[in-house]
């Protein structure tokens, strides 16, 4: 196992929960986030004190940063999960994901296959750099089928566009360096301290607030959600025990249209925090114009990562909702500062 690992946007959504793990398990991490946005120092704020834990408020593209850290921390492994990730806000200004998603990932492979340089021996062997990347890249689904690590990548928003030129920089620079890169490909993720502007807090959010749920065209888009802890869990395995070079998918067999994944959170928002009139939340469901560009259907076939290396998830969807609208009840206090950020977006990234 890694003992010193540096996550970049460790502060984000998937980051947090992965800085989280390590550091209760004993893990020496260095975060490395900018915090832009979507990047929040309350998500880590249980682990902020522990003497395992640092924190680097840095820009992945900057070169003499990342070098720096690299020099200072001497890491074994590294995690990079810094990125644009909102496809909506892709549209409206895709410079920003061509220089994070892009540059960011270059200048960060950069600097790990300049520091590599300086170990020997078998902390040069053990070194590995995971990319945790998007089913996104690969575009749409028919009806049926799977993503598998074989598929073939047809991106369609400049944030899927962004992340494929990432997964390829990985892919280059270790058939041509010899960097030991590896990568995963997620499906959707959802569970506690999601940024409220996605799709299943936003919802949360705004049925509780008596505000309408909008949902893309008919809600039929169908995606595969993944919760994120378990996510987590397997970035870890896949860091540690996946074979330098490979893709591993990572997705929860959960496929479930945008429609239904409201109606979910409607019928439990019933139960757990009825509202005053008595009447259900699903009232307030609200279908908007379609996003440009919006896949029909995601999802992923996880059958190498559970068969090569053991992970598989321990939430169902239904479990694993639950415990995210709870998280969402029982702490305001994280996303109630949030909410004003979210306030100007229209529709969902889902």
């Amino acid at each position: 196992m890694r003992k010193r690992v540096i996550v970049t946007g460790g502060a984000g959504f998937i980051g947090s929960a992965v800085v989280r793990m390590l550091v209760s398990e004993g893990v020496e991490v260095l975060n490395v986030d900018k915090l832009t946005y979507a990047g929040n120092l309350s998500s880590v704020a249980s682990v902020a004190d522990k003497p395992n834990y640092r924190f680097l408020k840095a820009d992945i593209c900057d070169a003499e940063a990342m070098a720096r850290a690299f020099a200072d921390f001497r890491p074994d492994g590294v995690m990079h999960l810094a990125a644009e990730s909102h496809v909506d806000r892709s549209i409206d200004g895709p410079g920003l994901f061509l220089r994070t998603n892009i540059i960011g990932t270059y200048t960060l492979l950069e600097a790990a296959r300049a520091y590599r340089a300086t170990l020997g021996g078998q902390a040069r062997d053990d070194f590995r750099f995971l990319l945790i990347s998007t089913d996104e890249v690969y575009g749409s689904l028919g009806p049926e089928g799977y993503f598998t690590e074989t598929t073939n990548y047809d991106p369609r928003s400049p944030y899927s566009a962004s992340k494929a030129s990432a997964d390829h920089l990985a892919a280059a620079w270790y058939h041509t360096y010899g960097l030991p890169t590896l990568k995963t490909n997620c499906s959707n993720n959802y569970g506690p301290y999601h940024f409220p502007e996605k799709l299943i807090p936003l919802v949360t959010l705004n049925a509780l607030a008596g505000r309408p749920l909008p949902i893309y065209g008919k809600g039929d888009n169908i995606r595969d959600w993944l919760f994120v802890e378990d996510h987590a869990r397997a970035l870890w395995l896949a860091l540690n025990a996946g074979r330098p070079g490979e893709t591993y998918n990572v997705g929860g067999h959960n496929e479930r249209t945008n429609l239904q994944v409201v109606q979910s959170i409607c019928a439990i928002l019933d139960e757990l925090r009825p509202r005053p009139d008595g009447k259900s939340y699903a009232g307030q469901i609200t279908f908007v114009r379609d996003r440009p560009g919006h896949d029909r259907r995601y999802a992923i076939d996880p059958t190498k990562i559970m068969t090569e290396l053991g992970w598989k998830p321990q939430e169902t969807f239904e479990t694993g909702l639950r415990r995210t609208i709870r998280w969402y009840l029982d702490n305001e206090w994280w996303w109630s500062p949030l909410r004003a950020a979210a306030e100007t977006r229209v529709g969902t990234k889902a």
